[in-house]
């Protein structure tokens, strides 16, 4: 089984589920995972967790993410991308500097509300479902953060621009969300994942490339492993004694001292790779965050030793 990360590119027509379908299907192993949906329409950047690395999906989708928009200005539509259906469209009479800083003004925080065509549930129900029935219901807004913004080409009424954002931010809202403020509304013509936090969309590999380093039996060349994720963390080695304990996901008193909330790559005596740890100033230890070495590695550590 393979264990790390692989960085896909995902392509017009395939959901992240199909992705994830496929991949199962060339790799030949189940365990598999996505890191943040795209929609089918997007293509770019798709992080997929293999193997014991799914662990890391949660973490991946709490990181920031770059994407290219390209925003249409005057048409606004129900699902605020050009796939939906028009619902209004009017002139454009903002002049490029007033485009300008109206989408400059969306740095910083925001409050979002998500749209009704997205996966988000209500009452059990996902709003894209309930807006194919004709209806709308009521959205809590979102805490978002759009960390840069930068025009890239404006050529009026459509404008390409490059945004880094926060986690669970929907670009199509953006767009549509610059065209009110702007009095005549927009919505998303296009959109790319450029990167989404090492993972850079130069990198990035077709599913058809995946295919062909399987058959080559290349693949692992493309994967990022699990330790690598952590590298920008320190590393502790622990001593024979608290083997055990780290076997067992207990936390293990510190040799050293440390910054609260410091978190480190964590191995055993035999230099295995254990999983992520956070130091506790007020308990001297390190408390496991994440484990991704299992029984069954040990079980098999343990039948190599003479």
């Amino acid at each position: 089984m393979i264990n790390g990360v692989i960085n896909i590119y995902k392509e017009k027509g395939y959901t992240s589920h199909d992705v994830v379908a496929k991949l199962r299907g060339i790799l030949r192993q189940k365990k598999i995972g996505h890191t943040g949906t795209l929609d089918p329409d997007a293509e770019g950047v798709l992080p997929v967790c293999l193997g014991k690395a799914t662990k890391l999906c949660d973490l991946l989708t709490d990181k920031q993410k770059t994407y290219e928009a390209v925003l249409h200005l005057g048409i606004t539509t129900d699902t605020q991308d050009m796939t939906g259906t028009v619902l209004e469209e009017k002139e454009v009479c903002a002049d490029p500097s007033g485009v300008r800083a109206c989408i400059e003004s969306f740095l910083g925080e925001q409050q979002q509300i998500p749209p009704m065509y997205s996966a988000l549930k209500v009452n059990g129900r996902k709003l894209y479902e309930l807006a194919r029935e004709g209806k709308e219901v009521e959205r809590k807004p979102r805490r978002v953060v759009f960390y840069g913004i930068d025009i890239l080409e404006m050529n009026l009424p459509l404008v390409r621009f490059s945004v880094t954002c926060s986690k669970g931010t929907y670009i199509r809202t953006l767009c549509h969300d610059i065209g009110q403020k702007l009095g005549c509304g927009g919505c998303m013509e296009s959109l790319l994942r450029t990167r989404v936090e090492r993972f850079d969309v130069k990198d990035a590999l077709k599913l058809s490339e995946v295919e062909k380093a399987a058959e080559a039996g290349t693949v692992l060349s493309h994967v990022v492993t699990i330790e690598q994720m952590f590298s920008q963390y320190g590393e502790i080695q622990a001593p024979a004694c608290f083997d055990k304990m780290l076997r067992n996901g207990n936390a293990v008193p510190a040799k050293c001292v440390m910054e609260d909330g410091t978190r480190v790559r964590m191995y055993d005596s035999s230099r295995r790779f254990i999983g992520l740890y956070e130091f506790e100033e007020k308990k001297k230890q390190f408390r496991l965050i994440t484990m991704f070495c299992t029984p069954e590695d040990f079980a098999e550590s343990r039948k190599e030793t003479p």
